[in-house]
């Protein structure tokens, strides 16, 4: 008996074994399917650049499948969340480029938005970057206003449109200390003629009055003094605009 148990016990466990072998599937032999459910594996385990690496792998191995179409835009999802915004926008251009007509073609033109946008703060080229994001955002809501991308692309045009004017009055207060006026006064006016609707434009107005003030402007200063006034009655900026000219 004891015998019997210990044969059965073997046959029990090589059984076993047998059933948890699994056949080994070469790279070369896995559909477009298998290779695309692995790299949403791999993006969900946060490892982003396998993901993005065997999302290419789709594309190059299956061009002709429809998972090769899923697999262009994911890849470059999955650059974006590794920061590897330089080639997820390059990703992203493959794409809109090749599937213009694709129902997730709006998404595309956001997340470059994002991928300029993300860069702002982090890259020391962040003015172009500034200008790249507001480019795309803005393609994103005159050629899909409807889409529920557009929205949140507004509102980041919104901010980026201060961050802009934000840069200008910066380089202009730096000109305005070192005395090089008419360089200041470039730099205010590009925000009061470009950036009006930003928390910028009361100074800007207030510095055009403060400059045109200095080389004895008056008619310049005061012109500039009745918008800050009629527009911003109760702003500080428009208070110190209004005794600067009433000394003149």
């Amino acid at each position: 008996m004891k015998k019997f148990l210990t044969i059965l016990y073997c046959l029990m466990f090589l059984t076993a074994c047998a059933s948890s072998d699994k056949p080994v599937i070469n790279d070369e032999d896995k559909t477009a399917e298998m290779l695309y459910t692995e790299a949403y594996n791999y993006l969900e385990k946060t490892s982003y650049q396998k993901a993005a690496e065997t999302f290419d792998k789709v594309e190059m191995e299956h061009p002709y499948s429809k998972w090769s179409t899923k697999s262009k835009l994911m890849s470059a999802y999955s650059y974006y969340k590794d920061e590897k915004y330089d080639d997820a926008i390059a990703s992203l251009d493959r794409f809109i480029r090749l599937h213009p007509g694709n129902k997730d073609i709006a998404y595309a033109y956001y997340l470059k938005g994002v991928c300029y946008y993300d860069q702002i703060s982090t890259s020391k080229k962040e003015q172009s970057a500034s200008k790249d994001a507001y480019e795309t955002f803005n393609q994103v809501i005159t050629m899909f206003p409807s889409s529920e991308y557009a929205k949140d692309a507004k509102a980041k045009m919104a901010l980026i449109e201060d961050h802009l004017a934000g840069h200008e009055m910066s380089v202009g207060r730096y000109y305005l200390e070192n005395k090089e006026y008419i360089s200041a006064l470039n730099r205010f006016s590009l925000v009061t003629d470009n950036y009006q609707t930003t928390a910028q434009i009361e100074e800007a107005l207030y510095r055009e009055v403060e400059i045109y003030t200095i080389l004895g402007l008056t008619e310049e200063a005061l012109k500039k003094e009745r918008i800050l006034t009629s527009n911003y009655p109760d702003s500080k900026w428009a208070k110190l605009a209004q005794s600067l000219v009433a000394k003149e």
